[in-house]
């Protein structure tokens, strides 16, 4: 009766939400145990007859039901998100005591290190002492003192400091590797390791620092006019010295390759440089190639396309060939087998030649234009290919169906390959950067910035420590291969009285490495040539 009064007197809203809630309750429990189930069928049939009347312990029973069902829901979502937070607490805990097994195992490398260089430190120092002391028993003076001059020694302490960010990770990338090698006792070098007490680590580290800290500048030392003074057309695409370092070889938009003595410019006035030999061409000119082996022979390529090897002694052109279709950018002779060189187009053609005969030897089609091509020095089956797809595909000629690999990493195209040896490949782009590759191991191993290119042809020289290139600032920027900022830098000066507003649109457009050594050639799109000499 009670209940009977309490649902008649239940307002129409309340009554459906009840309703509605045991029409929830009866869905979600059908696939529970069976006890429930055969409730929610009783209550079913009890609602059949009688519609939507409940009693007020019937009703207490559903919200108990609905609200165990609610605790245990919520139960299963907390329990899952406790699972969750702490799976990701043990992985930051594994991957934080992996940093700090890194750490420790750094910091051992570095106690080892900083023991054998005070060690070495103690060594040099008795070894100085007993040789000022022998040289005070000779010197007229007894008393005379050599006193070391710390300017240098803060200056390179200054620049040690300001690119230590990049000289941490060189030194940590060395030691690492050596100790992930497990270098063979019988594989070090006993000489180091008995008297430095050196680990090979750190002998390579010793060995960039001592050469990023040896130069600071770029000195400007010889300059010459490579253009006519009333020639436009100044614009100085490629520069090269030969296989003994003593000619060199200019050539650009101005139709001519002009060679020079190497010692004429250093040692005569500015207004004194002739070319010793000059040949003129029908189109204008990307880029020179001279033969490592036959002195005389250099190569060319133009903006027709034809690439054409010359000797210089006689001045005329021994091998014209006439198969590309579009502008061909660059040529190489290899340094293995001197009679092949290899050309690159915008017809997206690679193709290999032979002074031995007239046609190609070899043919290799691409997607792209391509921009630069580079011979491996230590062999003449691997061939280095820049293109305008942003890649640099490096070729097995034995086999050209597809790249032996194909280095991704540059946003722009290739302009430029050259390799620094056997194994490492620099590249430039005109998205302002620079990379190192290795060509053995497939691996991309350092980014260059600091110059801007992004548009014109700027040049790229390497030696077996430095990477040098151009920038349109009208700057020269030298790299040291192992850090990624500059290791110097220099900025052509114009005469802004002369140029006007076209003094800020000069660009470098070729740099040439004298070898190992620290002078290099530079040119700028004005027709300026510099010899430039890295000094401290």
């Amino acid at each position: 009766m009670i209940a009977l009064v309490a649902l008649i007197t239940l307002p129409a809203t309340v009554s459906f939400l009840i309703f509605c809630s045991i029409r929830y309750w009866k869905e979600i429990m059908l696939v529970k145990q069976p006890r429930t189930h055969h409730l929610t069928n009783t209550y079913a049939r009890h609602y059949n007859r009688q519609g939507c009347e409940v009693s007020v312990k019937e009703l207490d029973s559903l919200l108990t039901l609905l609200a165990e069902k609610k605790r245990k829901m919520e139960q299963e979502e907390a329990e899952r998100n406790t699972r969750i937070l702490l799976e990701f607490l043990c992985c930051l805990r594994k991957q934080k005591l992996d940093e700090l097994n890194e750490i420790q195992t750094d910091l051992q490398y570095i106690k080892e290190d900083i023991n054998a260089v005070e060690r070495q430190r103690i060594e040099i120092c008795r070894a100085k002492d007993r040789c000022s002391l022998k040289l005070r028993m000779f010197a007229d003076d007894p008393n005379s003192q050599f006193v070391t001059q710390s300017g240098p020694i803060a200056s390179k302490k200054k620049w040690v400091h300001a690119q230590f960010n990049d000289l941490q990770d060189c030194y940590l990338q060395k030691r690492r590797n050596w100790a992930r090698q497990g270098y063979k006792e019988e594989e070090r070098d006993t000489d180091i390791m008995n008297r430095e007490g050196y680990n090979p680590g750190l002998e390579d580290f010793k060995s960039v620092l001592t050469n990023f800290t040896r130069y600071s500048r770029l000195r400007a030392v010889a300059e010459l006019r490579h253009g006519d003074l009333f020639h436009s057309a100044n614009i100085v695409s490629s520069i090269e010295f030969d296989r003994d370092d003593e000619l060199f070889a200019t050539a650009g938009v101005s139709r001519r390759i002009k060679i020079f003595e190497f010692s004429s410019v250093m040692n005569e006035p500015a207004d004194a440089h002739c070319p010793v030999v000059e040949m003129s061409t029908r189109s204008k000119l990307s880029c020179l190639s001279w033969n490592k082996y036959t002195k005389n022979h250099i190569a060319s390529s133009d903006y027709e396309g034809i690439v054409t090897v010359w000797d210089v002694t006689t001045r005329q052109s021994i091998m014209e060939y006439e198969e590309h279709e579009k502008r061909a950018w660059s040529v190489d002779f290899s340094r293995t087998e001197p009679s092949m060189l290899v050309s690159g187009s915008d017809d997206c053609k690679v193709k290999i030649w032979s002074t031995k005969q007239e046609a190609s030897v070899l043919n290799i089609d691409m997607k792209a234009n391509i921009c630069s091509v580079k011979y491996n020095p230590g062999s003449s089956i691997h061939v280095a290919v820049g293109s305008a797809d942003h890649h640099i595909h490096y070729y097995d000629l034995r086999n050209i169906s597809q790249p032996l690999y194909v280095f991704s990493g540059h946003r722009k195209a290739v302009s430029y390959v050259k390799f620094l040896s056997s194994n490492e490949l620099a590249s430039a782009s005109t998205d302002s950067t620079l990379r190192l590759w290795d060509v053995k191991d497939n691996l991309a191993l350092r980014t260059f910035r600091g110059h801007t290119n992004e548009k014109n042809f700027v040049g790229l020289t390497v030696n077996s420590e430095y990477i040098a290139c151009g920038s349109e600032t009208n700057e020269v920027f030298v790299y040291h291969k192992a850090i990624s900022k500059p290791a110097a830098r220099h900025k052509f000066s114009t005469d802004l009285e002369n140029d006007g507003d076209d003094a800020g649109s000069y660009f470098i457009s070729a740099v040439c490495w004298k070898s190992d050594s620290p002078t290099m050639l530079t040119a700028n799109s004005q027709g300026t040539i510099k010899v430039l000499v890295l000094a401290e």
